[in-house]
C-alpha cells in the first residue's frame, strides 16, 4: 500500500510540473549559469538543482533550459547550468564542480553515454540523485526520461516510403553512435525494409552538424545519381542537406527527426523537405524533473526509464508546430 500512495504521489507531481510548465515563461542566460528561484514554494527551499547539457548551441536545448529555469523558479530551487559543448572530458568536470557545490539533483543529458559513467557514479557515491534526459547515460542513475527514438525513425521511413509509392534509393545521413541516434536509424530501417522495392544505397555520418552535412551530402549527390530520397538523423544535418540539395537542383526529398524551428518553416513553405518527426524536450524536462523530485523527497520507487511521445510534421500540420 505505501508503495502504491508513493508511485501515485509521484504521478501527481508529474501532473503538477505539467501544470507550471504551461504557465510560466523562462530566460537563458548561458553556460554556468546560477540563478536562486524567489517563489513562495516551501518544498525547493534549500534545494540545488544541476542540469548538465551535451551542448546549448541548438534551440532544442534552449527550449530545454527554459523549462528547466522555469520549474526550478516555481519550486524556489537554484540551478548550476553547464553546456559540455560535446566535449565528454568537460562535462565530467562540469558535473565535478556541481558536486563540490552540493546539488541536491543532477539532471545529465549526456555527450557520451558511457564516458559520463564515472562521473554519475561519483555524483550519486556525493548522494545526488541523477536523471539522464533525452539521451541515456551509463551508471547508477535514478530514471531516464527520453523521446520515443525509435519510433521516431520509422515513422519517418514510413513516410517516406508512402511518398515514394514504395520503390526508390535512399540514404541515411547518420550521426554520433550514440543510443537515441541508433535507435532512430534502426526505426527508419525496419520501415524502409516493409517496402522491397527500396533500397538504402548509401550511408554516411553528417556528425549531426550542418556544415558538415551538406559536405557529406554533396558527395551523396554525386556519388548517386538516381538518389529519391534522404533521411537525416536529426534537423541540424537535415539543414545542411536541405543546403545541398537545392544547389544541386536535383529532385530528392528530405525527412529528419527533432521539430527544428528552420526545419518546420521548410517543411511548411518548399517541396525539398518533405517532414519530420518532432520531439518534445520541454516534456522531457518536465517528466525527468517530476522523476528526480519524487525520489529526491522520499519515493522508494521511480520508473527506470519514461518514454515520450514523437509526432510526425508534414506540410499539412507542421505551420504552427514549436518547441
Amino acid at each position: 500500500m505505501k508503495r502504491m500512495q508513493k508511485g501515485m504521489s509521484v504521478l501527481l507531481f508529474v501532473l503538477f510540473l505539467f501544470l507550471i510548465g504551461c504557465s510560466q515563461s523562462g530566460e537563458t542566460n548561458g553556460e554556468n549559469n546560477q540563478s536562486s528561484g524567489e517563489n513562495s514554494s516551501t518544498q525547493g527551499e534549500d534545494l540545488k538543482i544541476g542540469m548538465s547539457f551535451q551542448e546549448m548551441n541548438n534551440p532544442y536545448f534552449i527550449s530545454m533550459e527554459e523549462s528547466f529555469k522555469d520549474i526550478a523558479s516555481s519550486l524556489g530551487a537554484e540551478t548550476v547550468v553547464a553546456d559540455a559543448q560535446h566535449d565528454v572530458t568537460k562535462q565530467i568536470n562540469d558535473i565535478n564542480d556541481m558536486i563540490q557545490q552540493d546539488i541536491d539533483i543532477l539532471l545529465i543529458n549526456p555527450t557520451d553515454s558511457e564516458g559520463v559513467e564515472e562521473a554519475v557514479i561519483q555524483a550519486k557515491d556525493a548522494g545526488i540523485t541523477v536523471v539522464a534526459i533525452d539521451a541515456q547515460a551509463e551508471g547508477p542513475i535514478d530514471s531516464f526520461v527520453g523521446s520515443k527514438n525509435y519510433n521516431a525513425g520509422y515513422l519517418a521511413g514510413e513516410k517516406m516510403a508512402e511518398d515514394l509509392g514504395g520503390e526508390g534509393n535512399v540514404a541515411i545521413l547518420d550521426g554520433i553512435p550514440v543510443v537515441p541516434i541508433l535507435e532512430r536509424v534502426e526505426g527508419f530501417k525496419d520501415a524502409i525494409q516493409e517496402n522491397s522495392d527500396i533500397e538504402i544505397v548509401d550511408t554516411q555520418n553528417g556528425e549531426q552538424q550542418r556544415s558538415k552535412a551538406m559536405s557529406v551530402t554533396e558527395n551523396m549527390l554525386q556519388s548517386n545519381s538516381d538518389l529519391d530520397a534522404i533521411f537525416s538523423v536529426n534537423d541540424g544535418g537535415a539543414l545542411g542537406s536541405l543546403a545541398a540539395i537545392e544547389s544541386s537542383g536535383k529532385d530528392v526529398g528530405l525527412y529528419s527527426v527533432d521539430g527544428h524551428p528552420e526545419a518546420v518553416e521548410a517543411i511548411v513553405n518548399g517541396d525539398i523537405f518533405k517532414a519530420t518527426v518532432a520531439q518534445f524536450p520541454r516534456d522531457q524536462i518536465r517528466v525527468g524533473m517530476g522523476m528526480a523530485l519524487s525520489k529526491h523527497w522520499g519515493a522508494e520507487v521511480v520508473p527506470e526509464q519514461v518514454p515520450i511521445d514523437v509526432k510526425l510534421l508534414t506540410e499539412e500540420n507542421a505551420e504552427g508546430f514549436e518547441w
